[in-house]
Formats: structure tokens, C-alpha cells, sequence
């Protein structure tokens, strides 16, 4: 008799279970909804952004579902164009910080010494501003327009990256992989590349999850001083700045204040999310219903 041959099965995939909890779906949801808005708005707008057609200071009616504002303009259209500019800059912004941020504290942690040191103190100089007055002052002394908002922010945004990374290095490059490769013959950019980084790529990437929210409120509060977006760019924060000198027409800042925190509530929840689902130890805390 011949002994009976292994059935093989197949790996299936499963969603974790903190992605299938109520608040993560609606986090998602959220986010979706933003993303084909981004897509679609020229389709879903009713009019143009700039269109001043229309009567002045209309409250929300059939017509215009967020009203008109100060110079006849259909708020709907502009948030809905404003998802345009907001959302995509401040997911550019959080991918631009953490690649220079995870690359400078990748380099200071790995190979120490005077580059530690010099990386590491331009970073703690960032740190020792609150970060929202540091943005102020270069998009400030760079003068109010949308680009000078993205430098100033991308300037004060890298440092966390920076320091995550080098503690996370620090403590990889002396794992027994690590080592093991080095004696094998693998370079110091091989090493960091391939044995260090995809090891510590899951909390990079929490932390950029939740950094979108802190962006998109930079930037928003950049243009809310007028420091950011200028007039006639449909941008969430510079609406609102509209709509807090029309104090009496309440629509025409309820609509971006509310788009804002949806999409900040949203990025925040998902990042949450993201650090129970890669962190084992949370994860198994998840699965075991204590948290």
C-alpha cells in the first residue's frame, strides 16, 4: 500500500480583524468617498469653481445644496473642486516627509557617529519649534502662495520620520539577519536596503497614515492666515477663512470646516486601524477582545 499523498490546500486570505470593525469601515468608506469625489468632481460639481453666476449669499436650498457665497460662487462646487487641492497636497507632502525623513534617520542610525549626530540635531532644531508657528514663519518670509505653504510644511513635517527611523535602525542593525548578512559579504547600502528597512517599514507607515490628518490641518491653517492658497483657488482652509468674515452666512464655512474633519477623523481612524492590524502585540490584543 502506498501512503496516502498530503492534500494540499490553499492559503486564503483573510481581512484582519480590526479592518472589519465598524468605525474602520466607516474610515474607509470616508475615505473612498473623498477619493472618487477627487476623481469626478468636474462630473458632480453643478457649476464651476469660479463661476459667479449666481445671487449672493444664498442660504442651502434645492438649488445650491451649501449655498452662495460672498461674490455668488456655489460652495457645493467649491468643496467638492477644494477635495482636489487639499487631499491630494497633503498626501503628496506626508510621502515627500517620510522619504526624506526614513531616508536622514535611516543614514543616522545605520552608520552613526558625525552624520548621527549632525542629522540628528537638525531635528531636534525643528522640534524645538511648535511646528504650526515654524510653518508660519518660512511660508511667511517665502511670501502666501500654495507651493510656499507645501515647502514650508514638508520642512517641519520630515523631523518624526527622522527620529522613528534612526530608533527603529538602531535596533535592527544588531538582530542576528543584520549581522549574519554582513558577515556574508553584504554591503553597508545593501544591508540597509534590504535586511534593515523592510523590517521596519510597518511603522513608518502608521505614522504616515496619521500624519495625512496633521497635513491636511497645516495646510488648511496656512491658507485659513492667508499664508497658504490665494484667491480664487478653491482650497478648504481659504474657504473657511471666507466664511469666518460672512460670520452671519454660517454655510459658506460649515461645508469645508466639515469636509476637513471628515477627512481628518477618517485618516486618523484608518492609522489607528493600520497600528493594531502590523503591530503583533496589539493585533493579538485586537483578536483577543481586550481593546
Amino acid at each position: 500500500m502506498t501512503a496516502a499523498m498530503p492534500v494540499l490546500r490553499r492559503r486564503r486570505f483573510t481581512t484582519p480583524r480590526a479592518l472589519r470593525t465598524p468605525l474602520a469601515i466607516a474610515a474607509i468608506a470616508v475615505i473612498a468617498f473623498w477619493l472618487v469625489v477627487i476623481v469626478l468632481a468636474p462630473v458632480l460639481s453643478p457649476a464651476g469653481p469660479l463661476s459667479q453666476a449666481f445671487d449672493r449669499l444664498q442660504p442651502p436650498s434645492a438649488e445650491h445644496w451649501f449655498g452662495t457665497d460672498q461674490v455668488g460662487r456655489d460652495v457645493l462646487s467649491r468643496v467638492l473642486h477644494g477635495a482636489r487641492v487639499s487631499v491630494p497636497i497633503a498626501l503628496m507632502l506626508v510621502v515627500a516627509s517620510m522619504l526624506i525623513g526614513s531616508v536622514l534617520g535611516a543614514v543616522a542610525g545605520y552608520f552613526g557617529r558625525v552624520l548621527d549626530e549632525v542629522i540628528m540635531r537638525v531635528a531636534d532644531l525643528v522640534f524645538a519649534f511648535p511646528t504650526i508657528i515654524l510653518a508660519m514663519v518660512i511660508a511667511a518670509s517665502l511670501g502666501p502662495s500654495l507651493g510656499n505653504a507645501v515647502i514650508a510644511i514638508l520642512v517641519v513635517s520630515w523631523p518624526p520620520y527622522a527620529r522613528v527611523t534612526r530608533s527603529l535602525v538602531l535596533s535592527a542593525r544588531q538582530t542576528e539577519y543584520v549581522v549574519a548578512g554582513r558577515l556574508l559579504g553584504n554591503g553597508p547600502f545593501t544591508s540597509l536596503t534590504k535586511d534593515v528597512l523592510p523590517n521596519i517599514a510597518a511603522p513608518v507607515v502608521v505614522l504616515a497614515t496619521l500624519d495625512v490628518g496633521t497635513a491636511i490641518l497645516l495646510l488648511s491653517g496656512l491658507s485659513f492666515l492667508g499664508l497658504g492658497a490665494v484667491p480664487p483657488t478653491p482650497e478648504w482652509g481659504a474657504m473657511v477663512g471666507d466664511g469666518v468674515q460672512q460670520f452671519a452666512s454660517w454655510w459658506i464655512a460649515a461645508a469645508p470646516g466639515l469636509s476637513i474633519m471628515t477627512v481628518v477623523l477618517a485618516f486618523n481612524v484608518l492609522g489607528d486601524v493600520l497600528r493594531d492590524t502590523l503591530d503583533p502585540r496589539t493585533a493579538d490584543a485586537v483578536k483577543g477582545g481586550t481593546l
